[in-house]
């Protein structure tokens, strides 16, 4: 299950190492642990990292299947999560020293910076090979976070980017050795740790308005 540390004035949240995937048990543990970003006082930033072979395998299926009845509120509960991420007071930094597929990887876009391992591992948006279309408020987040042609081919094609190619698309901002993606990501945290506050949240909430009303739209979450 998720762990919250703190280096200095920067909170490290180890999502596990596991594949990671959105139980909902899972994500009440990653909000408590948010809860404890956002109430602390201060300079502060937030690095997500993992341990294992996954950052994030994305919905956890098994469980949707057994709970379809559960559908709609989990979807709520994700978007909410990605939201969250997304406009939160203070900087964020997602270590990808793993596989980061699917809602992880919407998940890791909803981070402010990424830095993800050179040498193993991808980043994908696998939902036109799973059949499953992008929910209005994944699309949207993803076409707010990736400029328009990279957008475009990860959704469509479902193209799994290594770290020196993600890297070059723009949907990461570093590739790096992986004894140096939670380090190098926790320096970009902590040059950054000034600006936690209302001033950067309500930059955040102005910047992605349409992608976060798009997300927190409970009345038709699936489009």
């Amino acid at each position: 299950m998720p762990s919250l540390d703190r280096q200095d004035n920067v909170f490290v949240l180890d999502l596990g190492d596991g594949e990671n995937r959105f139980h909902p048990d899972w994500m009440a543990s990653v909000n408590a642990a948010l809860d404890e970003v956002e109430k602390a006082e201060g300079p502060r930033a937030l690095v997500t990292a993992a341990t294992g072979k996954f950052f994030s395998n994305g919905l956890d299926l098994d469980w949707l299947f057994a709970h379809a009845d559960q559908h709609q509120d989990y979807v709520i509960a994700v978007h909410e999560l990605l939201a969250r991420v997304l406009s939160m007071p203070v900087i964020t930094v997602a270590a990808l020293q793993g596989h980061t597929f699917a809602a992880g990887a919407m998940f890791s876009l909803a981070h402010d910076f990424r830095v993800m391992r050179a040498d193993r591992g991808f980043w994908c948006l696998p939902e036109a090979d799973i059949n499953i279309p992008f929910t209005p408020g994944m699309a949207a987040l993803i076409q707010a976070r990736l400029d328009q042609r990279c957008a475009h081919e990860a959704m469509l094609t479902a193209r799994r980017y290594g770290g020196s190619d993600a890297a070059g698309a723009g949907v990461v901002d570093q590739a790096v050795a992986e004894d140096a993606v939670r380090s190098t990501a926790i320096e970009i945290a902590q040059a950054q740790v000034g600006k936690a506050g209302d001033t950067l949240g309500t930059i955040k909430a102005r910047m992605y308005a349409r992608a976060l009303a798009t997300l927190r739209d409970t009345a038709d979450p699936l489009g």
